[in-house]
């Protein structure tokens, strides 16, 4: 049937119009409020110099020179299990991309059938059957078999970016995963280096015990043979007795802790419990001479964690123009060719047995957009929340810096300071027993004397620890170790 030169007018009229209606109800989008993320930072940091020059651009292995300790380093970075199910959760992001790559591609497919069809004499289909004949003489078959094979494709035209910003959305979540894997393995080294230098201070704590079990158990001799002689009494022995007694079981709480450390850097190395080896001896002498801080904006660039905040920002600004593509118009086609026919030898005969088809269509939300809004709305807040974190995170990053550079110059202050005190306290404790012996001081003095020293020593240690931990925490703060 042909149409009429006024009824093709119409036709176009009325097209004109759909598309007109399409565009202006998917052209027409609810307003948001844009935040912008502040990145600035101080020049420097608070008492440290403009030099550039950054510990963290050094390798684990040229900042950690304790080859003990880079061994445990390079086990853990091949065994830990948390670290390796986060590689995976990169394969995943990657599998991701290839995904909403293929979103914008044309899906095509292959497919072939065969059925057969049993009609009603008495109906539309069976009594016109019936009465058409394939070609002079020889009619339909009954039932009438049907058989197919062909290709189909479908495509959805990307006009407005939807699908390529969500790819691009899917990049900058890879990445940040990449970036998370960073993240984790300078945690992973820090956690080892920081249980390590935990180890060499419990060993050192439980040396010093045992020289103090040794000093105490000469005293408590001592306190013996003077009541032998009349010079002290039975109280005094029996206080000496308890204090050696409260220093032996000091020695097994910190074995225990040996232990319960060991088995921590194992679990973090991916292994089953055993011996942990190390040199104690280095324990003083392992700290760096200076740690260079470099400035402030170096972090933006070094830090993993931030710059995984700033993939997942970049990946949140893109969700939003996806949902916001959803309010438009979008162009689909399809298409089909192929072939079909009752009868399998038909199948190959063209033109008769070829099919093919051709089709466009153009849609957009006009009436209960409700959805579409409440899924912009959300990607607009996910995007916001995206600004804040990655401020909070950039925030984060330089006080951290900041209390650890604090900290590092405290901790040596204090470190001189109590040496001071040790020598003072491990004098006065030959001292107190040179006094005692001539009877010029009590028993009591004498063990308060040694209960000081001990903790003293141990103060010290702990300190040291706590200057080695600060080295190990600035290299992390400053973005370290993943490189």
């Amino acid at each position: 049937m042909k149409l009429s030169n006024m009824s093709k007018i119409r036709m176009y009229k009325y097209a004109g119009v759909a598309l007109i209606v399409l565009s202006f109800t998917g052209c027409k989008t609810p307003a948001l409020v844009q935040r912008t993320e502040n990145t600035t930072v101080p020049a420097n940091y608070e008492n440290a110099s403009q030099d550039t020059v950054n510990v963290a651009t050094l390798t684990w292995k040229e900042y950690f020179t304790d080859p003990y300790l880079d061994t445990l380093i390079d086990t853990a970075l091949k065994n830990n299990q948390e670290l390796n199910i986060t590689l995976q959760e990169i394969e995943i992001a990657k599998n991701e991309i290839r995904a909403r790559k293929g979103e914008y591609l044309p899906f095509v497919g292959l497919k072939s059938g065969a059925s057969v069809e049993k009609v009603g004499r008495y109906t539309s289909q069976g009594a016109n059957d019936a009465n058409t004949e394939i070609k002079p003489g020889k009619e339909f078959p009954d039932p009438l078999p049907d058989f197919m094979v062909g290709a189909y494709a479908s495509w959805e035209i990307d006009i407005w970016g939807k699908l390529h910003n969500a790819k691009k959305a899917a990049i900058s979540r890879y990445l940040s995963t990449v970036e998370g894997k960073n993240f984790m393995v300078t945690n992973l080294i820090a956690e080892i280096a920081n249980s390590y230098y935990e180890l060499l201070a419990l060993d050192n704590q439980l040396e010093i015990v045992n020289q103090n079990i040794e000093i105490q158990s000469n005293a408590l001799e001592i306190v013996k043979l003077q009541k032998q002689a009349a010079r002290t009494t039975e109280l005094a022995v029996r206080k000496f007795e308890a204090e050696v007694l409260k220093t032996r079981s000091l020695q097994y709480d910190i074995q225990q802790s040996i232990v319960e450390t060991e088995n921590r850097i194992n679990y973090l190395a991916g292994r089953f419990p055993q011996h942990v080896e190390r040199d104690h001896t280095t324990f003083g002498s392992i700290l760096p001479t200076t740690v260079q801080s470099g400035i402030p904006s170096q972090l933006l660039a070094n830090r993993p964690d931030i710059k995984q905040a700033e993939f997942e920002l970049a990946a949140s600004k893109l969700d939003v123009k996806v949902a916001k593509a959803k309010f438009y118009p979008s162009l689909g086609i399809t298409a089909g060719i192929g072939y079909q026919a009752f009868n399998p030898s038909y199948l190959i005969k063209t033109p008769q047995s070829l099919l093919y088809s051709l089709a466009g269509d153009l849609t957009a939300p006009l009436i209960n957009r409700n959805a579409i809004k409440a899924e912009y709305y959300s990607a607009n807040s996910r995007q916001l929340q995206a600004v804040y974190d990655y401020e909070r995170t950039i925030l984060n990053g330089y006080i951290e810096v900041a209390n650890q550079l604090s900290k590092i110059k405290n901790l040596e202050k204090s470190y001189d300071l109590r040496s001071q005190q040790v020598d003072a306290l491990t004098e006065s404790i030959n001292i107190s027993n040179d006094l005692f012996k001539s009877a010029r001081a009590d028993y009591m003095e004498v063990l308060l004397t040694q209960r000081d020293a001990l903790e003293s020593k141990f103060e010290l240690i702990e300190t040291r620890k706590q200057q080695l931990t600060a080295v190990v925490n600035i290299y992390k703060a400053l973005g370290g170790g993943w490189k």
